[in-house]
């Protein structure tokens, strides 16, 4: 698992995802494969192979996090970049600018997809993105989930399986770049064979003598951009992409974004008290590959039309606290479970679990006592497709 950081530019927002996980599963029986690469002078970009990628860190000349912090970036005691005093700069540059479940089988080398770990009963634990390389398939998770899905992969490990599963977050730097000038900047920077690229396709680089991975999508988005490297290379991609113009968002403004946007989180919308299809996480799922943990009960509830509540985006009245109950007509239909103040504190808005009858696009309902919402669509969730529009189930 990776560390991520956010990026956006004056239309592109640059996430230093530093608090993310990175997990490699690597297929000990495979050796690389040998070939060459084809240069790229500018900014000395060059595509390499797998064989020629690696994670191992180089030595460290200038610490990412105290570049970070010398250029006014807010960096916690553990490590979370949390500001950089632009919030609201940032977010606008996400919309003008940059800022297991699933069947891996029919994936090739350079491809990739979201999945969604989950329980024996499909109850959500964290959504997954996944690359397919050479001999390994990487995983970027949350922080607060790595070790527990490591500890849950390796359960189901022989000894005689030759597959080991290693938390590689250390090891690694993770940057979305995300926001509608993403593909200018990666036309600077040599990278332009990436853009209109399905989701999940990546390619490795050299960046002056480092390797870096760059992916289609930016974790949050199918637009964007993901950069994976290691941290002796991650300074110099970091001031790069700043002198193109990209803004950093810490992880404040990604909070408010990812609420906005309508991307669950664990702990919030993904816990053992709901399940994959209530999540809405249609794009996550295979109905049609080997068996897998919580295949059975996914398959029910959509055969017997068993999803009784939905998560939604939610226009509020005046802020909420997580957790309070929604009602509608009188009657509890939900709970909220996300929120965040809207840009320069004007507005307030929410995700929460509702009941379908209540569901529908606009419609009011009450949370806790006297604060209403509204109910809205939110972008992450809307680009989600149920089997019967979803041809790749």
């Amino acid at each position: 698992m990776a560390g991520v950081s956010h990026i956006t530019a004056t239309a592109t927002a640059l996430l230093p995802c530093l608090y993310n996980g990175t997990i490699s599963l690597r297929r000990c029986s495979l050796s690389p494969r040998n070939g060459g690469y084809r240069e790229q002078p500018k900014l000395r970009l060059r595509c390499v192979s797998p064989s020629e990628f690696d994670f191992s860190p180089p030595p460290i000349d200038h610490d990412l996090l105290d570049t970070i912090s010398d250029g006014g970036g807010i960096v916690s005691e553990d490590g979370v970049v949390e500001s950089f005093d632009n919030d609201d700069e940032a977010l606008d540059a996400f919309d003008k600018g940059v800022v297991t479940t699933a069947n891996f089988e029919c994936l090739n080398e350079g491809q990739g997809c979201d999945t969604v770990f989950v329980t024996p009963t499909a109850r959500t634990i964290d959504i997954a993105h996944a690359w397919i390389m050479k001999n390994a398939v990487m995983l970027m998770v949350s922080p607060t989930t790595c070790q527990y899905i490591i500890e849950m992969l390796n359960k189901y490990i022989f000894f005689a399986d030759k597959v080991e599963i290693k938390d590689i977050t250390k090891q690694t730097c993770l940057f979305a770049l995300a926001g509608p000038k993403c593909n200018e900047i990666m036309s600077k920077l040599n990278l332009g064979d990436l853009i209109g690229q399905p989701y999940g396709r990546h390619q490795h680089y050299s960046f002056d003598g480092m390797p870096i991975t760059v992916g289609v999508g930016s974790l949050i988005s199918d637009e964007g951009f993901t950069m994976l490297m290691s941290p002796g290379g991650a300074v110099s991609v970091w001031k790069t992409l700043l002198s193109e113009g990209a803004v950093p968002m810490g992880s404040v403004a990604w909070e408010k974004l990812r609420v906005i946007q309508g991307r669950p989180a664990p702990e919030r919308e993904l816990s053992k008290e709901f399940n994959v299809l209530e999540a809405g996480l249609w794009n996550s799922i295979s109905l049609n590959k080997g068996c897998y943990k919580g295949q059975e009960t996914i398959a029910r509830l959509i055969t017997y039309d068993g999803v009784k509540q939905r998560l939604c985006g939610l226009e509020l009245s005046a802020q909420a606290e997580p957790g309070s109950t929604i009602t509608f007509d009188g009657k509890k239909v939900g709970k909220l479970t996300s929120y965040t103040r809207g840009r320069n504190g004007s507005s307030h808005f929410g995700l929460g679990y509702i009941k379908k009858q209540a569901a529908s696009i606009g419609n009011t309902v009450t949370i806790g006592e006297d604060i209403y919402g509204i109910v809205a669509e939110v972008p992450y969730l809307s680009r989600q497709h149920p089997p019967s529009t979803n041809p790749s189930s």
